[in-house]
């Protein structure tokens, strides 16, 4: 979700983009994401991660008025929000052709999720993600209106806190933007073991209905 790669860690090098492949690696800490544009994908564990409980979620004053004006959607216009987020002319742009056809493919089974705001008819701002048992691992956020992504970041922090179990968000690498938010860092060796909780959780409600819908079974090699 983050563009700063100012804590990466590359693990590996490798250019299979299947969804057995995607969701293992997620399963054991790692994503996918281009080394540089147009090369190899690099597999990345952060150090450290950066993370948002979801009960932490924080809203500023302005965020508070503003923010029931907002519709607050799931998987309505997954395609929309991919596109916006891969727009070439955006700053640090990263998803290519390949990193698209892979998420959007893991839409179409059901692992892969948009969480949209939209103002007025109008899609105002989105974001993507996987969402493996109580864990959504955010890949990338937009907004085409003021506060947008705000908007959508803060259902998304919504809709998994009105589930039990244990839940966490991934933003990957935490920015001044993501840091006003709530979002923080935590030790790579905590957030591996951290996973082996929220991977077991059951999938949120705001998910249910497509999670693991015509998926692939993939291995799960945390041991």
């Amino acid at each position: 979700m983050a563009h700063v790669y100012h804590c990466r860690v590359l693990m590996a090098l490798d250019d299979d983009l299947s969804p057995d492949t995607i969701l293992a690696a997620y399963s054991n800490g790692l994503f996918p994401m281009p080394v540089e544009a147009g090369g190899r994908i690099g597999w990345w564990s952060p150090e450290p991660r950066g993370v948002l409980e979801p009960a932490t979620v924080h809203m500023s004053r302005s965020m508070r008025r503003v923010l029931p004006r907002f519709e607050i959607r799931v998987d309505t216009a997954f395609e929309q929000v991919i596109d916006r987020c891969a727009d070439p002319a955006r700053p640090h742009g990263w998803i290519d052709g390949r990193i698209k056809a892979a998420y959007t493919e893991l839409h179409r089974l059901g692992w892969c999720h948009s969480v949209e705001a939209w103002l007025d008819g109008r899609l105002a701002g989105g974001l993507y993600g996987l969402a493996i048992g109580g864990l959504f691992a955010g890949e990338s956020m937009f907004h085409n209106e003021t506060n947008g992504s705000k908007a959508a970041l803060i259902g998304l922090a919504r809709g998994l806190a009105a589930d039990s179990g244990d839940r966490l968000i991934d933003v990957q690498w935490k920015t001044d933007h993501l840091a006003s938010m709530g979002i923080t860092e935590i030790p790579r060796r905590r957030y591996l073991q951290r996973l082996r909780t929220v991977l077991s959780t059951p999938p949120p409600a705001m998910f249910r209905s497509r999670a693991k819908r015509s998926g692939p079974t993939y291995e799960d090699s945390r041991g």
